[in-house]
């Protein structure tokens, strides 16, 4: 079942991996939650969308690699962030939930 909301999202994380039912970006972004940069960032390197974009962006600005988080942002159309990472990962699930 896929969460409605972020924090039924929240809910999820204490389980071991997420839901197979769940969309790569739903999917990808959880791993990121979670913790394991390289899970999130094998899925979000294949999704060639708009939110695909965003989470990839997010995952290099979270590893201090702002030159291609830059690269990444500007592929999802959107500037990048001054918000804090903590609060840009929250836009991002309400985001992917919303979809």
């Amino acid at each position: 079942m896929v969460p409605e909301t972020l924090e039924a999202f929240r809910d999820t994380l204490v389980k071991a991996t997420p839901s197979v039912d769940w969309s790569p970006a739903l999917q990808s972004i959880w791993w990121a939650a979670k913790g394991n940069w390289n899970a999130s960032h094998d899925i979000a390197q294949d999704l060639h969308t708009k939110i695909g974009s965003r989470i990839h962006a997010y995952l290099h600005r979270l590893e201090g690699d702002d030159w291609n988080a830059g690269y990444w942002y500007r592929q999802a159309n959107v500037p990048f962030p001054k918000c804090s990472l903590e609060g840009e990962l929250q836009k991002l699930i309400e985001s992917v939930l919303e979809h």
